[in-house]
């Protein structure tokens, strides 16, 4: 089960002008390492896609799964943004 790690105070957009609240999760591994994602949501009522990235990080810890997300800036996080959407659209266009 994803834990949240954390919710980031910036926003991004997409390159359609959509606005996300981006949060980092995080999962236990069974040797003890956790894996972070990203997830993004829509910002608003309007409703829309979550997007999500596959794994970003593995980390020894949860806390220092914590530290690299502290440490994201809003660029990385606008190109996550878009290896999510990117990665989707792959995928459901892949036989």
């Amino acid at each position: 089960m994803d834990v949240v790690i954390h919710d980031f105070a910036a926003v991004v957009r997409d390159e359609d002008g959509h606005l996300y609240r981006v949060r980092a999760l995080g999962r236990e591994r069974s040797d003890g390492t956790w894996v972070g994602t990203l997830q993004f949501t829509p910002r608003g009522t309007s409703g829309g896609v979550v997007w999500r990235t596959r794994r970003e990080t593995t980390q020894p810890s949860q806390l220092a799964l914590r530290y690299w997300a502290l440490g994201l800036e809003p660029v990385y996080l606008e190109g996550a943004l878009g290896r999510a959407i990117s990665l989707a659209r792959r995928s459901r266009t892949t036989p």
